[in-house]
């Protein structure tokens, strides 16, 4: 497959040295290591929400790095799709408003889109990842679990190029957790790229590939067979992290 990310020799200054790597579209690509390894930096910097020192960030033809803030801002909007461990949900709105904000956002920039073909956008999204019924409640009506897959469907709304998810499930509890690695997981079958940020061995063995992080460079790579057993998957991914000095 064409990579639709492509970074090559990026570094921040006293976090990340000389980082090259490639996301295939359609991939889903884990990231681990541990605390201060530099995981969450390099997502952010990736995706525009911090500058590198130096280095290219190619998101198709556009390299990242090189715009301006106005443009990077544009590029997220409308390219992009982020999941966070914390859920930055805005408390005055409920569910449904939450999930077409950035929509509205968007679409404010250009001729725009009805309000009632948005919702319906929003509302397919909500009944897809398995929360419709739930689009007048407000944030703290809900599950973690429900809000973390409101949170997904907030980041599907402008149908982006690509899905950042910097520890998404690291607040929830198992259940909560396993629940929306379902979702996740079924949007990867569905052709979606996705980058995403974990130190939960049980997530990352859903991934194609997983890259071990260690003082800010890539110390190894774990590639997996998509047919292998998901409790296989899991004991591999254990295995070769203990291999890396976990």
């Amino acid at each position: 497959m064409e990579p639709i990310l492509q970074v090559s020799h990026l570094s921040k200054t006293q976090i990340l040295q000389d980082i090259s790597l490639q996301l295939a579209s359609g991939e889903m690509l884990g990231i681990m290591g541990p605390s201060g390894s530099g995981k969450s930096t390099l997502l952010y910097n990736i995706a525009g929400l911090d500058q590198p020192s130096q280095g290219e960030v190619w998101l198709g033809d556009v390299d990242v790095a090189r715009l301006s803030e106005d443009q990077k801002a544009s590029l997220r909007l409308h390219d992009m799709g982020f999941v966070f461990q914390q859920m930055n949900m805005m408390a005055n709105l409920n569910l449904l408003d939450n999930i077409t904000a950035p929509a509205k956002w968007a679409n404010s920039q250009k001729s725009g889109k009805r309000k009632a073909e948005l919702e319906n956008k929003a509302k397919a999204l909500m009944k897809k990842l398995s929360i419709s019924g739930l689009e007048n409640r407000s944030i703290t009506e809900v599950s973690g679990g429900q809000l973390q897959r409101a949170c997904i469907c907030r980041s599907l709304i402008n149908d982006p190029k690509i899905l950042f998810a910097d520890e998404p499930t690291g607040a929830l509890n198992q259940r909560a957790a396993k629940e929306v690695m379902i979702e996740l997981s079924k949007l990867h079958q569905e052709g979606t790229s996705i980058l995403l940020v974990t130190h939960d061995s049980k997530v990352a063995s859903q991934c194609d590939r997983i890259l071990y992080l260690l003082d800010g460079q890539i110390q190894g790579e774990l590639k997996l067979k998509k047919m292998m057993d998901p409790k296989e998957r899991e004991e591999q991914v254990n295995a070769w992290l203990r291999s890396m000095g976990w």
